[in-house]
This record gives C-alpha cells, sequence and structure tokens, in this order.
C-alpha cells in the first residue's frame, strides 16, 4: 500500500471565505457524474436521482438558479435493454446507441421527479462544436438565459450518440467547466461517489485523507491525483481539471460526494464539504 503523502494546507482564511463566496452564488452549475446515477451493475438508479433532485430543489427554495449538467444516458439505456447488449467496451457504437436509448428514458425520471416538487425542466444537448463556435454558443447562452427567466431548470448532456472522443473520456466534467464559465455562474459543484479531493485513492488506501482546498498547492495536490489514479478512480482527473479551470476564472468550485446528505444545502450554509478549489482572481487566493 503506498503511504499517504501529506499535502500543504491553505490558510483558514483563504479557504473561509472561498467558501463563503460559494455559500452565496446565485447562479450555480451542478454536474452529477455516472456513478452518482447508477447502481452497481450501471443501471439508473432512481432513488440516487430522486435524491439529486431534491438537494437541487433546496438550493431552488433559496432562490438559486441552478443547471444541471448530467451523465447517465447510458445506463439507463443499459438498464432498459438489459445485460446482453453494450458489454464490449471496444465497440463505441454500442455504448453511442445505448445513450441514445436512454437519454429520454433518463429525462422522463428527471421530469417525474422535479414534479413532486412542482418543478419544470428542459433537455438540451450538445457537443464541442456547440462550445467552440460564437454563435452556437450564443444560442446555447440564450436559451439557457431564457429558461431561468422562465424558472425552469436546464438539463445539459453531452450528445453521445454523435461525439465519440467526449464519450470516451467522460468530458461532460469538462462541459460543465465550459458551461459554468461561458454563463458566468457563481459557482460549479461536481457531485460524484468520491467525496472530494484525497491524498491517495480512497477506494484502495483506506489512510487516504480529505484534501480541504486546493490553491496554492495546486502542484502538489495534482501530482497525488495523477499518481493515485486507476482506472476505477481516473474520473477524478478531469473532474480536478474542470474544476481548475473554473478557479482560474475566479470562479470557486467544489468537489463533492453526491451521497452526502444534505449536500448542496450544506454547500449553501458555507460549510466545509468537499474539496473546494479557491478562485485565482486575488481576492480568496494567496
Amino acid at each position: 500500500m503506498r503511504e499517504t503523502v501529506a499535502v500543504e494546507a491553505l490558510d483558514d482564511q483563504t479557504v473561509d471565505r472561498a467558501r463563503a463566496r460559494a455559500a452565496a452564488a446565485g447562479r450555480v452549475v451542478v454536474k452529477a457524474g455516472t456513478n452518482s446515477l447508477t447502481d452497481e451493475d450501471s443501471r439508473l438508479d432512481r432513488v440516487k436521482l430522486d435524491k439529486l433532485v431534491t438537494d437541487i430543489m433546496d438550493l431552488r427554495d433559496r432562490g438559486t438558479d441552478v443547471v444541471l449538467v448530467s451523465s447517465g444516458a447510458v445506463g439507463a439505456g443499459t438498464g432498459l435493454l438489459g445485460a446482453d447488449v453494450g458489454q464490449d467496451p471496444n465497440l463505441i457504437e454500442e455504448s453511442q446507441a445505448l445513450s441514445t436509448v436512454g437519454q429520454g428514458h433518463l429525462m422522463r425520471h428527471y421530469t417525474q421527479s422535479f414534479e413532486r416538487y412542482d418543478q419544470r425542466v428542459a433537455q438540451i444537448l450538445l457537443t464541442g462544436k456547440d462550445l467552440d463556435t460564437p454563435e452556437r454558443f450564443r444560442n446555447f447562452t440564450n436559451t439557457v438565459e431564457t429558461l431561468l427567466e422562465w424558472g425552469v431548470v436546464p438539463i445539459i448532456n453531452e450528445n453521445d450518440a454523435v461525439a465519440t472522443e467526449e464519450l470516451r473520456i467522460g468530458d461532460n466534467d469538462m462541459l460543465s467547466a465550459s458551461v459554468a464559465i461561458g454563463l458566468d455562474v457563481e459557482l460549479l459543484v461536481t457531485l460524484t461517489d468520491v467525496g472530494g479531493v484525497y491524498t491517495g485513492n480512497p477506494k484502495r488506501n483506506p489512510d487516504a485523507e480529505l484534501i480541504d482546498a486546493v490553491g496554492a498547492n495546486y502542484e502538489s495536490v495534482l501530482g497525488l491525483v495523477d499518481e493515485s489514479t486507476t482506472a476505477a478512480f481516473g474520473g477524478i482527473q478531469t473532474k480536478f481539471e474542470g474544476a481548475r479551470d473554473v478557479s482560474e476564472c475566479g470562479i470557486p468550485a467544489i468537489i463533492a460526494g453526491s451521497a452526502d446528505p444534505d449536500v448542496l444545502d450544506r454547500i449553501a450554509e458555507g460549510e466545509s464539504v468537499g474539496t473546494i478549489f479557491v478562485p485565482m482572481d486575488g481576492e480568496t487566493d494567496d
């Protein structure tokens, strides 16, 4: 077992100011990963989805605008078609086909779950070209702004059916970062089955410790993330990169556990939840 390595902690005032800014956010992007929405057999888990919706509504009840970036379409498709399909990880077309089956199923569950709170939702599917083409990105942001004015929660996903490379690398992490920056939100929260960034892989090393904040200690933390990454834990790299990109644009970002009780409400209360990335705008970072 690899020895746990200590990481230099940021000073308490810096972290407290960052947490306070996160708590005061009036517009938030919430990203939910596949493992936060599916069971051990990679099928859509309605209990997990309902919890996510309840957590989002905690923010909505505070008057906060929420944009949800959601994975889970492939898992939803797997659940519908059964274990006999989509079993070859080398056949990207199988994952793409599963996503087309599952996306509507995923949105149906979201619609039903949000209806418990009389909350309307909208679906938006994006590709890299939508983000890279100024006119298309402007159309996207105008649509989101209109939906938020109407009190609708936009639910965004990668258009997996045509975005081959994005599907392979789990690019919803980077998609959520691009959306957060493009919409000029005040906080990005990435929810995952791991409760934040650790000094090692917590799934393999019980001595791995949660890193409370990332800022001036970025390089040392990045080294630990790279060293601790495995096939089962590799998704933390893109989450780490996305959170860092957002923080470099002056927006606080938090990686937190989707299973944590009242996770978004606790963030809005300024509690120490997950790992916060201190915004690099000269106000809360050294």
